[in-house]
Order: C-alpha cells, then sequence, then structure tokens
C-alpha cells in the first residue's frame, strides 16, 4: 500500500522523506488506518526537530529535543495513534506536549485536542510552532499531566508520551466509557499498555514492549 504522489512531491524534497518514512516504517509495520496514514504524510515532522537534527528527522528512531525529552520514533506515534482509534468527532487528552509533533497527528485527525507539558520552555515552544503551523483545534496548559485536565473530561482517548510507573487513577476517571487509554508504564522493563473502557472494567486490548523518557511530576512518584 503506498499514498499516492502530491502535487508538490516534485517542489519540496520533505514531501518524499515523509511518502518513503510512512512507506517503510509505518505501513510496512501493519499501520493501516487512513486518517493515520494520511496525517503522517501530511505532517512536516522536520519542523520539530531540533536544527542540528534535521538530516534524522524521517528516520527510524527517536530524537532527542532537549530537556531530557525525545520526539518519539514515527512507527510508535503511529501505533499510538491508530490505537487511540480517532475519528473528526473525537475529544483527545495528550499528556505531554514535548515538540508537539505526536499532538499536530492528533490534531489532523480528531475534533479537538487537549495537551499538557510540564516543562514550560517545551510547552511554549510547542505552542508557538502549532499556532505557526495553523492548527486551531488545540488546548495548551502548562501543568502536571498526572492530574490530567478535569475540566473538559470525559476524553474519548488519552495518550500519554512518558512513562509513569503505575497507570494515574486520575486520567482512568477522565476517559469516557467506550475510550482508550494508551499509555506506557513501567521503569525498567515497560510497556505501552492499550486499554478500552468499558461501563464495568478497564479491558487491556495489547500490549508492546517501549522505552519512554520518565512522567515527570511531583505526583507520578506516588
Amino acid at each position: 500500500m503506498d499514498l499516492p504522489p502530491t502535487d508538490d512531491f516534485l517542489t519540496d524534497p520533505t514531501v518524499a522523506a515523509r511518502q518513503k518514512m510512512v512507506t517503510q516504517q509505518i505501513i510496512a509495520r501493519g499501520i493501516r488506518d487512513c486518517a493515520v496514514l494520511e496525517a503522517l504524510h501530511k505532517v512536516p515532522r522536520h519542523c520539530f526537530v531540533p536544527p542540528l537534527l534535521q538530516n534524522f528527522a524521517y528516520a527510524d528512531q527517536p530524537l532527542d529535543i532537549g530537556h531530557g525529552q525525545t520526539i518519539s520514533q514515527p512507527y510508535i506515534v503511529a501505533y499510538m495513534t491508530e490505537a487511540a482509534q480517532l475519528n473528526s468527532g473525537s475529544r483527545v487528552l495528550e499528556i505531554g506536549t514535548g515538540c508537539g509533533y505526536q499532538t499536530a497527528i492528533l490534531a489532523e485527525i480528531a475534533q479537538t485536542v487537549f495537551t499538557i507539558e510540564i516543562i514550560p520552555d517545551l510547552a511554549r515552544q510547542a505552542g508557538d510552532r502549532l499556532k505557526h503551523l495553523g492548527y486551531q483545534n488545540i488546548h495548551y496548559k502548562i501543568g502536571d499531566g498526572y492530574q490530567g485536565w478535569p475540566e473538559f473530561a470525559p476524553y474519548d482517548a488519552i495518550l500519554v508520551t512518558a512513562a509513569p510507573d503505575h497507570r494515574p487513577q486520575p486520567l482512568l476517571k477522565q476517559l469516557a466509557v467506550g475510550g482508550h487509554l494508551i499509555i506506557p508504564v513501567g521503569t525498567i522493563g515497560q510497556r505501552l499498555e492499550v486499554l478500552h473502557k468499558t461501563s464495568t472494567d478497564l479491558a487491556m486490548e495489547k500490549a508492546i514492549a517501549v522505552q519512554f523518557v520518565p512522567l515527570q511530576g511531583h505526583s507520578s512518584r506516588f
């Protein structure tokens, strides 16, 4: 499954790099959601990477974005987004804005994205970047993501982009019935859990081994 070339394929060299990334790193590993693939092809990942790492923007690896944080490997971004099962009416909470790349992918698909970042410099940089790129369906907050954003709950999906050592109870409460929580859990030997909330339970749908940076915040250790 290859994405069709776009009109700017020949004039913008990053378009070819994105298409190669999507074909070889994402589709080849089994991601099939068309909205996810279109978002990954559209969003200019190089705009979210520090200047010195521009040549690696579309590589199959996470990259350092400063403050001890990373931009996730493209496949992990795709995996988490597909697992969220979003549509054009979805309301999504993201814990860990980081550089804003995952935020942009979510904003391409969902109706509204609420994103929280605990590191002020990263939060401001990501907000400026996303606004410059034209995103108007994102709400920003600087704070401890462990507590979520209860004012706008419930959410159809919650994605956590840093690893706590357990599932935060505030996030479970803010997830809508029928929604999905995608979260890396653990310190050594982390796993990325995909959880589905029913009217009576929280069911594990699948889990894969991962390695994320730790979730920051006083509450994340209790």
